[in-house]
């Protein structure tokens, strides 16, 4: 799974493994550097282009940053106890299973000052995930929605009121006649499979077989006319116009409206979050349990509190934050959209997603690949 862009953070050139540290630095004695180090593993393209230069300018602490591709492969990582890493980026529904394996520390508050910048709400909401939020700081959040081609909806529907409703796409006659312009899927069973149930009316984390089974029915029916399955390609696809809608995350579609307004390309998108309500996300910075740099993955994540740094972030990735504080430093546009920073109407039909029972994730699975492959 990827679930961001691959949206570079220098120069246009994002590779799987970046380091601050000058070449100068190699010289210097192995415990010294070792020192003033700290390795963090986060998404593609989720960090502004100055975030780590300006932490080793501010710290002298150089960084490592590796690409991570699924929360699957993170916490299997983590779970190793050996992923030298000193901060990681799992969801929030990843939480529960890391935690009880004391795969991740619990954090020494004393050490964040700048804890208290953090939004209250928020915070209680992570308590399903965390209780008393003793092991992880909110980074991004996000939600699921519909991204759409605004011109195109209007076109063949006659206004864009339809994307308020999951039926557009799961009604078969609606989604059909969306078929000719292109309709794509977010290849991600922990978000899609809650969607389809809450769509149908059905306990959203419900693990019952014959609630699966409808899930399943309800996908299989509008399968044919789902142009294809992806954590990222839906970004480019809707910026360009070659596609017409994709169930996608919401700072994702928001790129892809930046995309598309830089390149003057006449494709309008717009983002709804359909009425029955939607998944609500938020990815979190951990320490794992054996963290080789643990004084500097402290300095980090207090970096990561200050609300200049974090609002600096949210405006570049297009992904709201879970820092009251930096509401100020947010741009206008960021801010004032409803697709980033929705109503409080809308973030009352929002469910967080919820760590499933390993019966549960495997009937979930299969249920997916059978829909996704058409068999």
């Amino acid at each position: 799974m990827k679930r961001r862009n691959n949206k570079s953070t220098e120069g246009g050139n994002m590779i799987n493994r970046t380091t601050t540290a000058l070449l100068s630095l190699a010289l210097c004695a192995a415990s010294v550097q070792a020192a003033e180090t700290v390795s963090i593993a986060n998404w593609s393209g989720y960090i502004a282009p100055d975030t780590l230069a300006q932490f080793t300018q501010r710290t002298g602490i150089q960084t490592t940053y590796d690409v991570i591709d699924s929360n699957e492969t993170t916490e299997a990582k983590l779970m190793t106890g050996g992923s030298g890493y000193d901060l990681a980026s799992p969801s929030n529904h990843f939480l529960p299973r890391l935690i009880q394996a004391g795969a991740i520390q619990p954090l020494d508050r004393s050490k964040l000052p700048n804890w208290n910048n953090l939004d209250p709400k928020l915070m209680k909401l992570l308590e399903t995930s965390d209780p008393g939020n003793r092991y992880g700081i909110p980074y991004m959040w996000v939600t699921v929605g519909i991204g759409y081609n605004v011109d195109k909806i209007k076109a063949i529907f006659g206004d864009t009121d339809v994307t308020q409703s999951w039926q557009l796409l799961f009604k078969p006659e609606n989604i059909q006649k969306l078929k000719q312009c292109g309709v794509a899927f977010l290849d991600n069973p922990t978000q899609m499979v809650p969607i389809t149930l809450n769509a149908l009316g059905l306990a959203p984390h419900s693990e019952q077989p014959a609630d699966l089974k409808k899930a399943e029915a309800a996908l299989q029916a509008i399968r044919p006319s789902i142009l294809y399955f992806h954590q990222a390609k839906y970004v480019s696809d809707l910026a360009n116009g070659n596609i017409c809608v994709a169930v996608g995350f919401s700072g994702d579609v928001l790129q892809a409206m930046a995309t598309a307004q830089q390149a003057k390309n006449g494709v309008n998108l717009g983002y709804s979050i359909p009425r029955e309500g939607s998944t609500v996300a938020m990815d979190m910075v951990v320490i794992p349990r054996n963290a080789p740099h643990l004084d500097n993955a402290y300095a980090y994540l207090n970096y990561l509190l200050d609300p200049k740094v974090i609002a600096n972030i949210s405006n570049f990735v297009q992904y709201a934050n879970g820092n009251a504080a930096s509401l100020p430093y947010i741009e206008p546009q960021l801010r004032s959209n409803p697709a980033a920073y929705p109503p409080q109407s809308v973030l009352d039909t929002l469910f967080p997603i919820k760590t499933m029972t390993p019966a549960g994730m495997r009937l979930s699975t299969r249920l997916w690949t059978r829909v996704v492959s058409g068999t």
